[in-house]
């Protein structure tokens, strides 16, 4: 329907903000800023949080993270904005493994509500337009659905090639539980594929402590690319705190500057005003003297 436009275009509203697709968002954003008067509009829309896995890790608690990765995945249905749904990491014995660990996880996975019927076809149409693409494969599913309304599980995997050249059903968020696992050849390749892609809410790193100490040339791509940069855990999570950054660069939402989560949040709808020789009596009681 057309109630989103019509608040956003109302004269009375002065900002708004949005959660939900890339493309509603976008047609929201170009209402804000055709409007006579623009305001200020900021959407959250699509951000697949990478999760990248070292070598170290894997070789130490591989099977750990996989069945901790999965649960994040899966958690709520998948119906988090800040759902891992993305997993590299250099391939090796160690990242094979791992690979195996997730698939069978997944196949664990029992199915879910998700929260309306749109969403669960959403969900089914993501899912059918991954298995259409070309360098992209199911490698585990997980329980199948006993009603109508639940969803399953889907692990895929996908080649590099996919990741280097930017494929846009990568950045494309599907919004359930699902996720996709890619292995890279080598370290120059994993920064090179993580630079091709888009802004994202949050980006994960996990490793060991003698690994994360060489890590910062990771660190300061992933920095550039997401609002909230964690270590050895995982995003599912968000703490309404004075520190956290729920937001990050195009597309994961409009405006890179702020925060719709935590003590920030409010600052997208403030102001900054200067009083000049102001007379004590008409000042705001927060400023007078």
């Amino acid at each position: 329907g057309r109630i989103g436009a019509n608040l956003v275009e109302h004269p009375l509203i002065h900002a708004a903000g949005f959660t939900g697709s890339l493309e509603g968002g976008m047609a929201l954003y170009n209402l804000a800023q055709s409007r006579p008067q623009p305001i200020p509009f900021f959407a959250e829309m699509s951000s697949v949080n990478p999760v990248v896995v070292l070598s170290q890790a894997l070789n130490s608690r591989g099977e750990q993270i996989a069945q901790d990765t999965v649960a994040s995945f899966n958690m709520g249905c998948g119906q988090f904005c800040t759902k891992p749904g993305l997993i590299l990491g250099v391939q090796g014995p160690e990242f094979d493994s791992f690979v195996a660990a997730l698939a069978e996880s997944t196949q664990k996975a029992v199915p879910q509500v998700m929260l309306n019927e749109g969403t669960l076809k959403s969900y089914r149409q993501g899912i059918d337009a991954l298995n259409s693409e070309a360098g992209f494969e199911v490698i585990a599913t997980g329980q199948e659905a006993e009603l109508v309304s639940q969803a399953k599980a889907h692990l895929f995997k996908a080649d590099q090639s996919v990741l280097l050249s930017g494929n846009p059903k990568l950045q494309h968020e599907v919004f359930g539980p699902m996720s996709i696992v890619i292995g890279v050849e080598d370290e120059a390749t994993l920064l090179k594929g993580i630079g091709a892609l888009g802004g994202q809410l949050t980006a994960t790193i996990i490793g060991d402590e003698n690994e994360l100490s060489k890590a910062g040339e990771l660190l300061d791509l992933l920095t550039r690319k997401a609002g909230r940069v964690l270590f050895n855990g995982f995003p599912t999570g968000v703490e309404v705190s004075d520190a956290m950054v729920h937001g990050g660069p195009f597309p994961a939402t409009s405006d890179a500057r702020g925060t719709s989560v935590g003590t920030g949040a409010i600052e997208r709808f403030l102001r900054p005003v200067c009083f000049q020789n102001t007379p004590q009596v008409l000042l705001p009681d927060a400023l007078k003297d």
